[in-house]
């Protein structure tokens, strides 16, 4: 039997075929378990690992809510953002840009002291890394944040 943290995103895509084999190409992930619909390609549920964290997709069955699909793409975008923090961001950014992500926000060194970068996946879905340079006090951050903002 499976054992899952207490809180895993669960993305919608439209081929979760290709979106595993992308997560596994550019971010790294380790596939834990893909279940199909019997006689088909669609996948109705798969678990995977990236930087120590799990996420679950599937393909989006538009069939089973009224006709309305739920991909970020269908649906104008996401709100959401899926955050990895990591002790290399350097070398997983470099994987994740080689594997087809677009950069949205670049990787740089941030006023709050993490190196930090965002993109967006081939299928809609918003991510942002960050890895941890300098830990601040709260008032070295309120003074790193007036200059950043130029208060």
């Amino acid at each position: 039997m499976e054992s899952y943290p207490p809180l895993i995103p669960y993305l919608v895509v439209p081929d979760a075929a290709a979106a595993i084999e992308f997560y596994k190409t550019a971010l790294g992930a380790m596939e834990i378990v893909r279940h199909h619909v019997p006689e088909s390609t669609k996948i109705t549920h798969a678990h995977l690992v990236i930087n120590d964290g799990s996420i679950m997709l599937s393909d989006d069955f538009p069939e089973m809510r009224g006709g309305k699909a739920s991909t970020p793409e269908a649906l104008g975008g996401s709100p959401v953002t899926i955050h990895l923090q990591m002790a290399d961001v350097d070398t997983f950014w470099e994987r994740a840009v080689a594997g087809g992500v677009s950069v949205t926000m670049p990787l740089a060194d941030q006023f709050w002291g993490d190196r930090y970068g965002q993109f967006t996946d081939p299928f809609g879905h918003k991510w942002s890394v960050g890895q941890t340079k300098a830990s601040l006090s709260e008032e070295q951050l309120k003074e790193a944040a007036r200059v950043w903002f130029k208060i």
